[in-house]
């Protein structure tokens, strides 16, 4: 979360010169693999909290959705997209929020993917480079377009994974909890 606002500063000093464009990547490639790592330490050792499942989730938004927000400022990626990827952002996280006395909605597998292609195409956009030209170009909205239809289809399946949720909880009298398998 700390490295966001130092992306967003490099990235926008220059957006166009190559140099500047490469060290934005590298910033937001570590912050994207510290996020990860600190994830799996957490599970490796057990140390998996609630509050770490819906911080994680906050602080993944922050650091991918200011890369959405810039690469739309310096008119490289529609800003249509932008909205609809931090609409659908935003309306799960305040959902995750919304269903938390039902109990913790986290991650799943569709939504892991789908940070991880949002990653890989914010990363080809982010890398500026020209000289490979249309090639790169296909590659880059490829996997812009894999993420955003993957941003779309993980947004309604989590709508249904807090309709069942809520209706788990109901059932039971109480929050229930998702993340261990049933006995």
């Amino acid at each position: 979360m700390v490295l966001v606002p130092v992306f967003v500063v490099v990235f926008l000093m220059h957006p166009f010169d190559q140099e500047w464009r490469f060290w934005a990547t590298g910033i937001f490639a570590v912050a994207i693999l510290t996020d990860s790592l600190d994830g799996r330490i957490a599970r490796k050792y057990n140390l998996v909290t609630n509050f770490g499942k819906i911080w994680d989730s906050i602080a993944d938004k922050a650091l991918t959705g200011m890369a959405f927000v810039v690469l739309s400022i310096v008119g490289e990626l529609p800003w249509w997209m932008t909205i609809i990827i931090l609409l659908r952002e935003w309306g799960i996280t305040a959902l995750r929020f919304a269903v938390l006395k039902y109990g913790v909605m986290a991650a799943n597998r569709g939504g892991k993917l789908k940070t991880v292609m949002q990653s890989f195409a914010l990363i080809a956009f982010l890398l500026w480079l020209p000289d490979l030209g249309t090639v790169w170009d296909v590659v880059k909205w490829a996997l812009m377009w894999i993420a955003f239809l993957l941003t779309v289809v993980t947004g309604i399946d989590y709508l249904f994974e807090a309709y069942k949720l809520r209706k788990a909880s109901l059932a039971a009298g109480g929050p229930v909890d998702t993340t261990k398998p049933a006995s």
